[in-house]
């Protein structure tokens, strides 16, 4: 009877853990960002680049596109050019972030386009996360910095979505940063993770905690350590918080949220017309980015 009671018991742990395999399978398929091809590059918009990989964490490589400053345009033509790295948001890739690509050029600043990891051209890695994206952000930034040519005291970061939550963390974690621009950031993950749970009609107890809780672990991260709300007041730079009134995705008080929690740093809030998705409208006001980066940078 004890030998059947332990057998018994023993296949029910084995079933246990198995289903338990199988959840975590399940919720990374789940969370996995796709993988979307480029589908321009600098030269579609008229711009000269260099093709580069950079190194980052685990000894994966970085896809990136750097554009060289326009000299006679630049504000220090003629010597080290301050810079802006530009990092996509999820599922994104360098190629929609290019509308970006000639304003930032004609106002003087070299830019470094990257893929983050497991997106565009970049090297795959076992998950991507804010968190990742974040040391994807810091790698490139160091990289950046011994470039030559490149003014390494001048070199703001620019984000979108989870890349905008990730260039905060990494500013936050790299005071050498000059400055941020953070384009429609959430402000905590695990809001837009309950987001991402109603939509796909999972119901918060038990399975929804369950699934949050996988993530913090898996990540490394507690999302309360990571989240704009709390980066944004460790920040030794100026920010600006750009963020579209029609935005489905994240909405516009969640930017508020993060305005409001910026505590000593420097920071402003841009409010534009337009979604989640859409730069024409940040295109239209690039005026107002340029002004704070070149006020921000020397």
């Amino acid at each position: 009877m004890i030998a059947q009671a332990l057998a018994v018991f023993a296949t029910g742990v084995a079933a246990l853990a198995t289903a338990r395999a199988l959840l975590h399978k399940a919720i990374r398929a789940g969370l996995a960002a796709p993988r979307v091809p480029h589908h321009a590059t600098p030269a579609s918009v008229g711009l000269a680049f260099e093709t580069v990989r950079v190194p980052t964490a685990n000894g994966k490589r970085l896809h990136g596109w750097l554009i060289p400053a326009a000299g006679a345009a630049g504000p220090d033509a003629g010597g080290a050019q301050p810079a802006v790295i530009v990092l996509h948001g999820w599922g994104g890739n360098a190629a929609l972030m290019l509308p970006l690509a000639r304003p930032l050029h004609a106002a003087g600043f070299a830019t470094l386009f990257i893929d983050a990891r497991c997106h565009g051209a970049s090297d795959a890695d076992s998950f991507a996360s804010l968190p990742r994206f974040a040391e994807d952000a810091e790698h490139a930034f160091a990289w950046l910095q011994a470039r030559p040519g490149i003014d390494g005291a001048r070199i703001a970061l620019l984000g979108h979505s989870v890349g905008a939550g990730a260039v905060l963390l990494a500013a936050a974690r790299r005071p050498q940063v000059a400055a941020v621009v953070s384009v429609a950031a959430f402000a905590h993950p695990a809001a837009m993770m309950r987001r991402w749970l109603a939509a796909k009609r999972i119901p918060e107890r038990p399975l929804g905690r369950y699934i949050l809780a996988y993530v913090q672990t898996t990540i490394g991260h507690r999302f309360d350590d990571i989240a704009p709300l709390a980066t944004i007041a460790r920040i030794g730079c100026p920010v600006l918080l750009v963020h579209g009134a029609d935005d489905a995705v994240v909405p516009l008080a969640e930017a508020r949220a993060i305005f409001a929690a910026r505590g000593d740093t420097a920071a402003e809030l841009l409010v534009l017309a337009g979604d989640h998705e859409s730069f024409a409208e940040l295109e239209r006001h690039v005026d107002a980015l340029v002004r704070f980066l070149r006020a921000a940078v020397g």
